[in-house]
């Protein structure tokens, strides 16, 4: 496994003088072996599917259903549960049985989940859909993601193309399906909710036909050649609590994700104050998307070639930090109206900077502090950790909005919590994995 900095000078520079200078984010893509891009197309193709039908999930509850608030947000935490919380069953059972396995069975769970919700209509029958979809994702996304970091590292040996350039594409097109999914639900809803749950299933029975037939078999016995014996769940959960740079690493990662979670706590509540409604809250979602899809890929590779994986972390973090201070800054003078969008857009705009920042360059550290067999565990743990995390956080974020400190305080005081994260990414170690 290579060492601390993702890429050493002379494969990235290898890589500067060939094949990035000849193309953009489609040659990116298409540089990748076939099963990058598998990989890459199965996350864009996760997210249309996901997000056509969940961000509708709350109305379709409360105003279709007739569920009081209290119960909606009952089952929409336990979706966040059974998915946030539960990936790191899936990064188990992928490091026991190879991706396509755990893959195909989350694809063929969200599949019965969204037929289930489109017929659903009592509250037991209800959250247990919900569940069977948010637990199908605890089980695709960490072998989905586990075995792009690992295929990152092993292009990167072979070609010196920067494993976090690769996981750039992968977060680009996992935004390019956040964006086009919602406009897609809109369109269904047309019709009905019950029509975009249709619409959902069947993009994931797309995505199961094209990992049956393309996502290879792994070969268990090249894997304990390459990777050593399989030391089973057990032993990958005390390799983790031994590993300080990885539990540094959960830690700063999980003070971006509850800054990232603010995006539906904080800013709503700043919207509605300078607009007196939540309108504008969509376009500022799209230009989010839109930017991650236009920027990610530079952004990294000019990150990558400057800084190392973890000063990128930092400076990620610290970029997170610098929106929240945008709106503490400018709460005090009360701006109302286009004008009092103005920080919030420019919230938006740094945090998903320090989004593509961040991303890549943890998700590459993960690859360096944690072995190849138990990639599966530690992108599982990673989420898992980061999770519970945001479940507390966004509690006592919540009592702050709530407390009557007003809004330059409290701002103020979220910026503080991806300032603590830089200070773990900071005290992560040059530590390379076994």
């Amino acid at each position: 496994m290579p060492g601390a900095r993702s890429g050493s000078s002379g494969s990235s520079g290898r890589w500067r003088g060939g094949l990035r200078e000849k193309g953009g984010a489609l040659r990116d893509l298409r540089v990748l072996p076939p099963l990058l891009r598998l990989l890459a197309l199965t996350q864009l193709a996760f997210n249309v599917g996901f997000f056509a039908v969940l961000p509708y999930l709350a109305a379709h509850l409360g105003d279709g259903l007739g569920m009081g608030g209290w119960l909606v947000g009952l089952v929409l935490g336990l979706r966040t549960f059974s998915q946030q919380g539960l990936f790191v069953v899936g990064g188990v059972l992928t490091d026991r049985y190879g991706p396509r396995p755990v893959v195909l069975a989350g694809c063929v769970l969200r599949i019965a989940g969204f037929l289930w919700l489109a017929r659903a209509d009592g509250t037991v029958s209800v959250v247990a859909a919900v569940v069977c979809v948010g637990f199908a994702a605890a089980l695709f996304s960490p072998a989905v993601e586990s075995e792009t970091a690992r295929q990152a590292v092993r292009f990167e040996a072979a070609t010196g193309h920067p494993r976090a350039r690769t996981l750039a594409v992968f977060s680009a097109a996992g935004q390019a399906g956040s964006f086009l999914g919602p406009l897609l639900g809109s369109l269904l809803l047309l019709a009905d909710f019950r029509t975009a749950c249709w619409a959902g299933a069947l993009v994931f029975v797309a995505v199961l036909a094209a990992q049956w037939r393309l996502m290879p078999r792994r070969d268990h016995d090249h894997d304990r050649q390459e990777d050593g014996s399989r030391d089973g769940a057990r032993a990958a959960a005390r390799a983790a609590l031994r590993n300080r740079p990885f539990l540094l690493l959960c830690l700063a990662y999980s003070t971006y994700l509850l800054a990232y979670n603010q995006l539906y706590l904080a800013l709503p509540e700043e919207v509605v104050r300078a607009t007196g409604s939540q309108a504008a809250l969509g376009w500022l979602f799209a230009l989010s998307s839109l930017l991650v899809v236009c920027a990610q890929l530079p952004v990294t590779a000019r990150a990558g070639e400057r800084l190392g994986q973890r000063a990128t972390l930092c400076l990620g973090l610290l970029v997170v930090a610098a929106g929240f201070a945008v709106v503490a800054v400018a709460a005090p003078f009360g701006l109302t109206g286009p004008y009092g969008l103005l920080p919030a857009a420019g919230y938006v705009l740094l945090l998903t900077l320090g989004q593509m920042l961040a991303v890549p360059s943890a998700r590459a550290l993960v690859t360096e502090y944690v072995p190849g067999r138990h990639l599966g565990f530690a992108m599982g743990a990673l989420s898992s950790f980061s999770g519970l995390v945001v479940l507390g956080g966004s509690a006592a974020t919540g009592a702050l909005l709530g407390s009557g400190l007003g809004p330059a305080t409290a701002w103020a005081a979220l910026a503080a919590v991806p300032l603590l994260g830089a200070v773990a990414a900071r005290a992560v170690g040059p530590r390379a994995a076994a």
